[in-house]
């Protein structure tokens, strides 16, 4: 410890802080300009200068690294004389009809001061209100360049530039006449940090000053950022990152920060609805439960329990997807119960389970910092978990190393030490092309191997049929790119893999993953800081929804129901359904049969959001009963619903989300629900009370309900409210007194001592080219817009982007005459749809990429109809299709 003095008094402080660190400690207030602890100590404004003891001159506190018997004053005639002089000089430089804010660092000094604004327009100052959230007027620029120094050291995105040199500098966007027309994100970090006003949000203009700020979780991507929303007149306005946040230490993204305009939607349904005949009436919430229940307990006993299937939501929260679950197998009886994990991260939990016996990420975010170097395949951080791609993109930019595996060429794929643009659908035969060459030149960790594994010899004997050089050819890469991304990340120790969907939407989904866990088994990379297999998780909550028991075959704590249901029956007091439930895709195949009478769909737009969404919608048609549960009037809910139950946003109740690093965080109530809506969890209460069943769900908060989830998932019992109540916890976390868990399998695994490699066959996908199709499809998310559109599409990021795209290359554009932003017609042998065309090098020739988040375009019309062999989760990653262009004279 560091024996300091400070303002007189003495204090012991750690090594390793700044000066201005230590007196903002304990509570000594310096004045800043150019000073964010999210960022390098710049030392540029001199604002926060402090007398030292033995030293001639003033000291930038923010930059002076703390001494022991160091002898420091804040508030000297001195160092106050000079703070003066610098407010005094910017005061007349900063535009005289400048309104004083209070909400700026740099007004609120000046107030202190008693200072006015009194200098004249600058010349060439850049102002721009084009964008819309982010409002620039560089006029009131101080120069502090911390909009320049946190879109580089935070973001990586390089937008703002210091142009020119001397008192001719001026900071504007690295191209374009706008911001929008810039390389920016939107994630407003700019905004956060700007301490003069010189960029500010559209949002506070529009709706005043938040008078409150509730701490929360995100409700988009399943990176789980804490957030702060800032509240007025119950009306949420925007959101602040929270800055000491494990998941992202002070940043948000344009999602996170700014897309929250869905909660005061003009089309967001405040009343419970029936569908008479043609036509929606509006009823009260006793008259839409009766009329459900009716309903529903009529079915039953007619058809028989597993003529009704029940979905949870990756949006709604771990508490309502526990009451999901114990709804179907303690109301309905049946084991019919699934979530949207179905159709995107189901093969990760299969595949992790079954090979390391936890269906869940292995390390945790904190570890990028950690590692050396990294492997993503079939995933786009940047842009799907944005947080997680600027934290990646740091560390790469410090040196890690990097193997990006997806067939386009993203962001970090640019970045990349080595990028392996393959086919669609080769991943396993990518991954075991990689294994052999780690074997082949030694860059296996053989002490891992002989002590925690098992198959090795088998396993490599396997692999002979996966050379480089042979599978070169039917991936699409060559083989010295395969042979370097071994030596790349084989050679960086540790390294962490991350995945996404690119790797689980295919008929080998789980094959794919266990191909990457056998890289992980090989490379030692395993069960220690910087290294491990993580899955990124698409939705807030697609983690919790799953693993808090939606899902046919396992009860809560993701445990398979032969082995939990005993404890749940204790619990309960209710007994737990012992037969076969069926997942969502084989409930759309027993819906098209007849056999699937009802569905109760909660917060997820399955029409949608399922591939061929010709057949999905033939099987919803045929339901005697669909009850949706949602903020808005869906496409499902729109075509097919009998019921409409209206719910509250995540801003509007309490519970807790599950994120994808296993991290239970606190989800907390910033306004009153709007209109006559309510709770996921408390509608199903009441309307199991009203099947019949009040006793077993009588809570009267979540954390009621959370208690008895610590009751029945072990490995969670010690993780209260009370426990996360400034930041979230990672399970396992057995008791009070846990820590929690950011690493798994350390020194051994759930299922042993060794974990073994898995033999995987390529069983290439059904869906082939042929001269009437003759072109690839790939379909994903972009960074403005989210799933299914439903919150997105409702706020001002429609600006950003306002419908869905196709790329595609040069070379085929020219063949087939199609210009950028023209109107292209895609039909597949399942559908057909229309979208405008973004010509670009990002995919090969003959290869496309969609997005599909806008309902105009659905993209689902078109995508393909096969699934993965083990869990039956869609492949939407590979779809034959042709292209043409439109007439102009069809329009």
């Amino acid at each position: 410890m560091l024996r300091v003095t400070l303002n007189g008094t003495t204090h012991e402080f750690p090594e390793g802080l700044t000066l201005l660190e230590a007196m903002r400690s304990v509570g000594i207030e310096v004045p800043t300009l150019c000073h964010d602890p999210r960022l390098k100590p710049y030392g540029g404004c001199r604002l926060c200068s402090v007398e030292v003891e033995g030293q001639s001159r003033l000291v930038a506190s923010c930059t002076t690294p703390l001494s022991d018997g160091m002898v420091a004053e804040s508030h000297s005639k001195k160092a106050v004389r000079q703070r003066q002089t610098i407010l005094r000089l910017l005061a007349e430089e900063h535009p005289g009809d400048s309104p004083i804010d209070e909400r700026s660092e740099f007004h609120r000094y000046l107030i202190a001061e008693g200072l006015q604004p009194s200098g004249a327009a600058h010349a060439g100052a850049f102002k721009d209100t084009s964008h819309p959230y982010i409002r620039v007027d560089m006029d009131k620029c101080v120069y502090c360049y911390r909009c320049v120094r946190i879109c580089e050291e935070v973001q990586g995105q390089f937008v703002w530039r210091a142009w020119h040199r001397g008192d001719q500098t001026r900071i504007r966007p690295d191209k374009g006449e706008r911001l929008m027309d810039s390389s920016c994100v939107s994630c407003g970090a700019c905004v956060d940090t700007c301490p003069s006003g010189a960029l500010s949000d559209v949002a506070v203009e529009l709706h005043g000053v938040p008078d409150r700020w509730v701490r929360t979780t995100c409700p988009y991507c399943g990176v789980g950022c804490e957030l702060e929303i800032g509240v007025k007149d119950d009306h949420v306005v925007v959101g602040r990152p929270v800055q000491d946040s494990p998941v992202n230490k002070g940043h948000l993204c344009v999602k996170g920060r700014y897309a929250h305009a869905f909660v005061h939607a003009e089309d967001r349904v405040h009343s419970p609805m029936i569908r008479r005949g043609s036509h929606w009436e509006t009823v009260s919430w006793e008259e839409a439960y009766r009329f459900t229940a009716d309903r529903l307990r009529g079915l039953i006993e007619k058809h028989g329990a597993d003529s009704v299937g029940v979905l949870g939501s990756a949006r709604a929260t771990n508490e309502e997807n526990y009451l999901a679950q114990k709804f179907a197998r303690v109301v309905a009886k049946t084991n019919n119960v699934d979530c949207c994990a179905r159709v995107c991260h189901g093969p990760s939990a299969a595949a992790l389970k079954v090979t390391l016996g936890t269906g869940a990420a292995t390390n945790c975010f904190d570890d990028i910092e950690v590692a050396q170097g990294f492997l993503v395949s079939g995933a786009n951080p940047p842009e799907n978990h944005p947080i997680v791609g600027a934290r990646i993109k740091q560390q790469v930019l410090k040196g890690a190393k990097l193997v990006v595996i997806d067939p386009r060429k993203t962001e970090l794929a640019r970045m990349a030490d080595v990028h392996l643009q393959i086919n669609p659908g080769s991943n396993v035969p990518t991954c075991h092309a990689i294994a052999y060459a780690l074997i082949e030149e030694g860059l296996v960790d053989e002490g891992f191997i002989a002590q925690r594994t098992n198959d090795f010899e088998a396993f490599k004997a396997f692999l002979s049929d996966f050379t480089p050089e042979r599978v070169a050819p039917m991936v699409g890469v060559s083989a010295q790119d395969i042979r370097k991304a071994a030596r790349v990340y084989g050679g960086a120790k540790p390294a962490m893999i991350f995945h996404g969907l690119g790797m689980t939407e295919h008929v080998q989904g789980v094959d794919g993953v266990r191909c990457l866990v056998n890289l992980a088994l090989l490379t030692g990379n395993l069960g220690k800081p910087g290294s491990g297999e993580n899955p990124l998780r698409g939705q807030n909550n697609v983690q919790g929804s799953a693993h808090m028991g939606c899902e046919p075959s396992h009860l809560a704590g993701y445990t398979p129901i032969a082995a939990a249901a005993d404890l749940f029956e204790e619990v309960w007091k209710a007994p737990v359904p012992r037969q076969k439930g069926l997942n969502w895709m084989e409930m759309v195949d027993a819906a098209a049969a007849g056999k699937l009478k009802a569905l109760y769909c909660i917060g997820y737009d399955v029409y949608f959001s399922n591939p061929n969404a010709e057949a999905t919608g033939s099987a919803l048609q045929n339901l005697e009963l669909l009850i949706v549960q949602d903020l808005f009037m869906n496409e499902t809910a729109r075509e097919f619903a009998h019921v409409f139950l209206p719910v509250a946003s995540n801003f509007e109740k309490d519970g807790t989300f599950m994120n994808s690093e296993r991290r239970v965080q606190r989800v907390r109530k910033a306004i009153e629900p709007v209109g006559n809506t309510r709770p996921d969890w408390q509608v199903t209460c009441e309307l199991a009370a009203e099947m019949g069943f009040g006793e077993f769900f009588a809570y009267d908060s979540p954390n009621c309900i959370w208690q008895e989830v610590q009751k029945v998932w072990k490995p969670g019992a010690g993780i209260s409210y009370k426990r996360i109540e400034e930041h979230g916890i990672q399970w396992p976390c057995p008791d009070e007194n846990h820590p929690g868990t950011s690493i798994l399998h350390t020194k051994t695994f759930p299922i042993g001592d060794r974990a073994a490699f898995s033999l995987i066959p390529y069983l290439p996908t059904e869906e082939v080219v042929t001269d009437e199709f003759p072109m690839v499809l790939n379909t994903g998310r972009t960074l403005v817009h989210f799933n299914a559109g439903t919150m997105t599409y409702r706020t001002p990021n429609r600006q950003l982007l306002p419908t869905d795209f196709l790329e595609i290359s040069p070379q085929d554009a020219g063949a087939l005459e199609v210009a950028d932003g023209e109107e292209v017609r895609v039909t597949s042998r399942y559908g057909t749809t229309t979208l405008p065309a973004r010509v670009t090098s990002i995919v090969k020739p003959g290869q496309l990429f969609a997005t599909f988040h806008d309902t105009k375009v659905f993209t689902n019309r078109i995508t393909s109809r096969h699934r993965d062999r083990h869990v039956g989760t869609p492949e939407y990653k590979v779809t034959a299709v042709r292209i043409e262009k439109i007439p102009h004279n069809s329009h």
